[in-house]
Parts: structure tokens; sequence; C-alpha cells
């Protein structure tokens, strides 16, 4: 039951950042900085990443972890290039692909975090 759940809010989670990538967001709120929209790129990774590795989470944990990050970096190119290919609005932008990675690693960072706090 656990395992339908965690996959029906991962899955729930990918259409809406798939939706989100590929229309116009330029009304999103500005954080106050020229990087807004990389910022908005490593919140939603750090999401991404934390809602695959608990989809995953009967695996070992260093396999969720190679499992998301290739997931994750994998998904957020595909995005990037669907950006640049069947949206007149948005481009490929390789800074998004780093900011979308960034938050990859920091959602890894806190899982470690969390599994060794577990483990104390």
């Amino acid at each position: 039951m656990l395992k339908k759940f965690a996959l029906i809010l991962f899955g729930g989670y990918v259409i809406a950042l798939t939706i989100l990538s590929l229309i116009n967001v330029n009304g999103l709120p500005s954080l106050g900085s020229s990087m807004d929209d990389k910022f908005y790129h490593i919140a939603a990774y750090v999401g991404f990443t934390l809602l695959c590795f608990n989809y995953l989470r009967t695996l070992s944990l260093n396999y969720k972890i190679g499992v998301t990050i290739a997931v994750g970096v994998i998904y957020g190119i595909i995005i990037e290039v669907l950006q640049n290919t069947i949206t007149t609005l948005r481009t490929l932008d390789f800074y998004d692909v780093a900011a979308n990675t960034i938050g990859i690693l920091i959602g890894v960072v806190i899982i470690k975090s969390s599994k060794s706090l577990k483990l104390k």
C-alpha cells in the first residue's frame, strides 16, 4: 500500500513538474535575484529526489541513491531538450541542467543526513 501511494505521489509530482517545465511560468514570484529561475530548479529537483528515493524504498541505500541520481539527471536533460524542441516559450539552458543536478545532490545530502541520524 505504501509503495503504491509513493508511486502515485512521485508520478503526480513528475507530471506536474513536466507541465510546469513546458509552459510559460513568467508569473512566478520574484525572489529578488537574477538567479530566481535556478533556485526554482534546485527546489523542484530536491523534491523530485526525495520522492523518487521514497518510491524506491525496497532497494539498498546506495542502489536507490544511484538510481535516483541517474533518473533525475536524465529526466532533467530530457525536459530541457523538450523545452527547446516542442515549445516556443522555453529554451534549452545548460545552467538549468546544472541547477537540476545541484538540486538532486542536495536531495541526496538530505537523504544521507536523515539516514545517519536514524542510525545513531
